[in-house]
């Protein structure tokens, strides 16, 4: 067959690829045997964004010359070329910011054991809705339903623990995840999970831990440039293997014999991976084209979420201490008045004694650092949402379903924590409610009592009130 005059009435860019068939379904090299002017230009003469290992074309040569290698591209010309399957695809690689609608032809006849399909591409800068929504009924259905339930009142994670297990029912896999990272952070965290019936697979709590970020981190470079991984056979495994041995073993140690891996990715950033065990393998094109634009839609909801949080934790948290601010107290203070919750309640109010003294004699500055460790104080006793700065010196802290014992013993382990930390001298006042509705009244109580402990210190210290503090030995 002429093939350069073949790929030449193609007007977008085209190539004829080989696959070198071998036994037991396996395969051998990929090569580019020829392409048109708009093919060979896109590796000699690329865009900024889109170019390629090498500038120069040399017909026969092993697509790997070009890009680094990719499983999926590898195993949509085996499907076109040795299957003798249409294959089309439109995808986001990570190795480039565009988007690439990508067509898979087989060519007859073969050559003894080389097998030859067309591969016609088309870049887009930028989504391109219409291609996208061009899927199947079924995969439509999928697709929707999850928009559904993204659009849904109910908590976020109980809505992505649902969509989760869609997921884990299409795939027919064991196991289906998303997990989060925050790079800054190098921390993961399972949003949801869901398992099989007959499953042996553990939770991932059970690998999830510091060291879990690392193995995470290195999946970028298992994904090699394209835009996710898909294993379905000991072929594919091999090549995890090869790229990622400490993955690999994670994955088999687990019990992993197929996977599906997605990148999460919105304008540019990682939010974390979603990823299904011991899949159907004869539905692998079919999961890979639901996942393509299901993670598209997944992954900008959470980044929505993300920055919702961050909101969130702007509005609600104490910039200098990192506790709850009086904005979110008097919020919580509302709805447990509301509440129709049996709940008990206690309240400690914990005025950080010397401030002033210490703003006057080390400027602010020491204040600064003196109030927070006053608050790590606090939060070596209590939970960081107990924890609200009142404003200025003064902290409450306010939990629910505790004893009038356990606050009194809360309260004296703060007066101990508190000495751990230079200047850290707390006066404290503490009211105990049976009904969590009485809020106020406890705020009310412990306030109260807070002053009177305050002024049995001053009292004491009377220097610490307006004294100047020695900014070498923190003494007046």
């Amino acid at each position: 067959m002429d093939f350069q005059s073949f790929v030449d009435s193609v007007p977008t860019a085209a190539c004829v690829v080989s696959v070198e068939k071998l036994v037991n379904g396996n395969y051998g090299k990929v090569r580019i045997v020829t392409g048109n002017k708009p093919y060979i230009d896109s590796i000699e003469h690329p865009a900024d964004n889109l170019a390629m290992l090498t500038q120069k074309f040399i017909p026969n040569s092993e697509y790997t010359n070009y890009l680094t290698r990719d499983m999926n591209f590898e195993d949509a010309c085996y499907n076109a070329a040795v299957n003798k399957k249409c294959i089309h695809a439109y995808a986001h690689p990570a190795r480039f910011d565009v988007w690439f609608n990508m067509t898979f032809l087989p060519l007859f006849p073969d050559d003894g054991n080389i097998c030859y399909c067309m591969y016609i591409m088309e870049v887009n800068f930028k989504p391109d809705a219409k291609i996208m929504s061009t899927i199947s009924a079924d995969i439509a259905s999928a697709v929707l339903e999850t928009c559904i339930k993204l659009r849904s009142p109910d908590d976020f994670k109980e809505t992505m623990a649902s969509i989760c297990k869609d997921i884990r029912d299409l795939c027919d896999s064991e196991h289906c995840c998303i997990l989060l990272m925050d790079t800054e952070k190098r921390k993961c965290s399972v949003l949801c999970e869901a398992f099989s019936e007959d499953t042996k697979l553990l939770p991932m709590e059970n690998y999830v831990d510091d060291a879990f970020y690392d193995i995470a981190d290195s999946w970028k470079d298992t994904i090699s440039g394209s835009n996710c991984v898909i294993v379905k056979n000991e072929h594919d495994m091999e090549i995890v293997k090869e790229r990622n041995p400490l993955w690999h073993k994670s994955i088999t140690s687990a019990g992993g014999k197929t996977i599906v891996l997605f990148p999460l990715e919105f304008k540019n950033e990682l939010l974390g991976y979603i990823w299904a065990i011991n899949f159907s393998a004869e539905a692998a094109d079919t999961i890979k084209e639901t996942l393509e634009l299901t993670t598209f839609i997944l992954a900008s909801e959470l980044y929505s979420y993300r920055m919702m949080d961050r909101l969130h934790v702007l509005s609600s948290t104490d910039m200098l201490t990192g506790v709850m601010n009086r904005n979110e107290m008097n919020n919580y203070v509302d709805a447990l008045a509301q509440s129709s919750s049996k709940k008990s309640v206690g309240v400690l109010f914990a005025d950080l004694n010397g401030l002033k003294a210490v703003n006057d004699g080390c400027g602010h500055n020491a204040g600064d650092m003196l109030l927070k460790n006053a608050a790590n104080a606090l939060r070596d006793v209590f939970a960081i949402h107990e924890i609200f700065r009142a404003g200025g010196d003064e902290f409450v802290v306010i939990m629910t379903d505790i004893t009038a014992e356990e606050l009194k013993d809360k309260a004296d382990k703060l007066r101990r924590e508190s000495e751990k930390y230079e200047n850290v001298v707390f006066a404290i006042g503490t009211a105990y409610e049976s009904d969590v509705k009485n809020v106020r009244l406890a705020l009310h109580n412990a306030d109260e009592l807070m002053y009177v402990d305050k002024k049995m210190y001053y009292e004491l210290h009377p220097e610490k009130k307006r004294g100047t503090i020695d900014k070498r030995h923190g003494t007046t």
